[in-house]
């Protein structure tokens, strides 16, 4: 058994007992493209017989667990590869099971509603393949030419991050609508395509949520070392004391300043989506990627920071 939940899992654990204790890291496991039929192996010995970065392997399983991961272990190569795999097995598999599922268990010969429902899945269905082949496609390729040495001008992570939506609401909406308001007997078949579809929607949060713990904070690492390598300081520079204060306005990106200007003046996740359009789940990696960046971690310490870096006036600020 897993004896120390706060720790996680570690390179002694044994496969069955991970599965045991989180029955959904399964689609984690294949997307590592793991060979089921690990028998009795712990997970130091898996990753090595299937050729896996096992650092990486156990920092997305603890994450998706809930668990503490180091985030410093990850291999970006292998994390992209995982990535990748999981939009495919979203795009080739998971969803047409769904559509496949929806088909078989409507009652067409009723009204036009089931067909209306039906669109409503396809036009979904659509937009993943639209971010999903974005992601592919442009930011991947973008995080390749970092690791080869080559950054941008014209584009950062932050500028995807800041868009970066995830696309499981109306997945979630179309399940309800099914469950509250759409009327039809014999609906063994239906309950389990509203059952593949609950489960698609927890495995489509937390690849989301690989992509916004992991993916963003390690692409951001790497951007500001190229940076730090490619700037040339002058000689003035050089001779010039350093006299920036231990954490710079300059460190945080200007999106994550409007975010702390916002907790500056007591307004809450919701308010700060809503005041900048962004959403909650936004609000909420960026406060994140803020307090791994300044350490610091508490809204009071935060208003102190906005002031000493004048991001905002003393006189905006609303009591802790």
């Amino acid at each position: 058994m897993i004896t120390e939940k706060k720790k996680g899992y570690t390179p002694e654990t044994r496969m069955r007992e991970m599965i045991r204790d989180n029955a959904m890291l399964l689609p984690a496991i294949s997307r590592f493209n793991i060979a089921f039929g690990f028998g009795d192996n712990d997970i130091r010995s898996v990753c090595k017989e299937n050729d896996v970065d096992m650092p990486t392997f156990l920092c997305v399983c603890n994450l998706l667990t809930g668990y503490e991961y180091d985030l410093s272990t990850v291999s970006l190569e292998s994390l992209m590869g995982y990535l990748k795999r999981a939009h495919t097995s979203f795009l080739d598999v998971e969803l047409p099971k769904i559509r496949h599922y929806l088909i078989d268990s409507l009652n067409y010969s009723s009204n036009e509603l089931s067909l209306l429902l039906m669109r409503f899945y396809d036009d979904y269905v659509q937009e993943v393949r639209r971010h999903m082949e974005h992601e592919n496609d442009v930011i991947f390729s973008y995080v390749s030419d970092l690791l080869a040495g080559h950054p941008h001008d014209d584009f950062k992570i932050s500028t995807y991050s800041e868009s970066h939506q995830d696309t499981v609401e109306k997945l979630n909406e179309l399940k309800d609508i099914f469950i509250y308001h759409y009327k039809q007997k014999d609906n063994s078949r239906l309950s389990g395509a509203l059952l593949d579809i609950i489960i698609c929607e927890r495995d489509m949060l937390s690849h989301f949520e690989v992509e916004s713990r992991l993916l963003i904070p390690l692409v951001e690492q790497l951007e500001q070392s190229l940076d730090r390598t490619n700037r040339m300081p002058s000689r003035a520079e050089t001779d010039r004391p350093d006299e920036q204060p231990a954490f710079s306005p300059a460190s945080l990106s200007e999106r994550e300043k409007d975010i702390v200007r916002c907790i500056a003046r007591g307004k809450v996740n919701k308010e700060i989506a809503d005041e900048l359009c962004i959403s909650v789940h936004t609000v909420a990696t960026h406060r994140r990627n803020i307090s791994a960046k300044l350490d610091i971690h508490t809204s009071a310490g935060l208003v102190i920071y906005a002031i000493i870096n004048h991001l905002v006036d003393i006189s905006d600020v609303t009591p802790i």
